[in-house]
């Protein structure tokens, strides 16, 4: 495997593990267990951050060029004319049912 690849690959390998620890982290009954897993999520970012600078570096990731506003806009109107139309009332979904015992916002 050359070098590019193995960097490819931890930084996918982290991306994962990323995921992993935020999923178990939110499930997860231990405060304790909770803690490591945060823990291990932010050390899994700030690698993923490093992989990804080193990669930049090594000119494997280059910046696109800042998007002019109208290009944005007409993706957006795009895009949104492509969204679903029919949705059910938020008090009609199965989420809403879920009982919430914190408030986050």
């Amino acid at each position: 495997m050359v070098d590019q690849e193995q960097m490819t690959d931890l930084i996918f390998s982290e991306k994962k593990m990323s995921d992993n620890y935020s999923i178990w982290a939110g499930e997860c009954t231990s405060p304790k267990l909770r803690d490591t897993f945060l823990t291990l999520l932010n050390r899994s970012h700030r690698a993923q951050t490093d992989l990804f600078a080193a990669a930049q570096r090594k000119g494997w990731y280059k910046q696109v060029p800042q998007a002019q506003p109208d290009s944005v806009r007409q993706a957006y109107r795009q895009f949104a004319a492509q969204a679903p139309t029919a949705q059910a009332p938020v008090s009609q979904s199965p989420i809403s049912q879920i009982p919430i015992s914190h408030s986050y916002y």
